[in-house]
């Protein structure tokens, strides 16, 4: 068990302790220490792909602000080209400055997170304002929203907001044109739901349990051309549910997908 441990590197983590060749009174220790090295050997491995994610994200816009700044000023030009140049740019740093934001939210959320205000929230009165926002990029796709029954949780309302409206500009992305989006509140035995559901394109199910990992996209040509998001969406709806102490899912088929809110049942 020395040997292998003294094995053990941040390059080499699949090594694992002989259970059957040690005593029985080790064994147990054996196993677990075995269980300790896969669940490092896992979260080193998302490590690993979270950086290269990263890097791959503020490479495209820093390498666009570079390349624009670089020929403007390569020779003179007239006012109106500069503005369109900064304009431009400007686009580029807003979605840099959100990724950064949003980065460090999932950071905070790592390490157990606060919930800054916890009040009573109508979940059927945040559906009600989202729709009225969304309303114009709805009718823009032919695409009918429409909402069904009421609830109230407790929990920090711009939060839930900011988790509805995530799912909800999800299924406005993927939703065919001319269909429907229904966003259903359902009460369960220990809580509540909320459940957007759309008509769009099948998920693979090998990509179901990844969906709410950091960057991952569906779509492995990473391109987002309708679309200035980073892939953090689902990873940032995650996380605050999991602060409310509930949870989300999702389930798709040919025919709809399903993105459920899980809010447990109110002290």
């Amino acid at each position: 068990m020395k040997e292998r441990a003294l094995k053990v590197t941040a390059h080499k983590l699949d090594q694992r302790m002989p259970i059957e060749a040690v005593p029985v009174e080790m064994a147990e220790l054996a196993n677990s220490l075995n269980t300790m090295l896969k669940r490092l050997e896992l979260d080193f491995a998302k490590l690993m792909d979270f950086s290269s994610d990263l890097a791959h994200e503020l490479r495209t816009p820093i390498t666009n602000l570079l390349t624009q700044t670089q020929v403007s000023v390569s020779q003179r030009r007239d006012p109106d080209t500069y503005r369109d140049i900064l304009a431009s740019n400007a686009e580029e740093l807003q979605r840099l400055a959100r990724m950064v934001s949003d980065m460090l939210f999932l950071a905070k959320t790592d390490h157990g997170i606060q919930l800054p205000n916890r009040e009573s929230v109508a979940l059927d009165g945040e559906v009600a304002s989202l729709l009225d926002f969304y309303d114009a990029v709805a009718e823009e796709k032919e695409v009918r929203l429409r909402t069904v029954g009421s609830g109230t949780v407790a929990g920090d309302r711009l939060m839930i907001r900011r988790a509805i409206s995530n799912l909800l500009s999800n299924a406005l992305r993927h939703s065919h044109p001319r269909s429907d989006i229904e966003l259903a509140i359902n009460p369960i035995e220990d809580g509540i739901t909320l459940c957007v559901t759309n008509s769009g394109d099948q998920i693979d199910a090998s990509d179901l349990p990844r969906l709410f990992d950091r960057f991952y996209r569906v779509d492995k040509s990473r391109t987002h051309p309708s679309s200035d998001g980073a892939g953090l969406g689902l990873a940032i709806t995650k996380a605050i549910m999991l602060a409310h102490g509930g949870g989300v899912s999702v389930t798709s088929t040919a025919e709809e997908t399903k993105f459920c809110l899980r809010f447990p049942r109110q002290c």
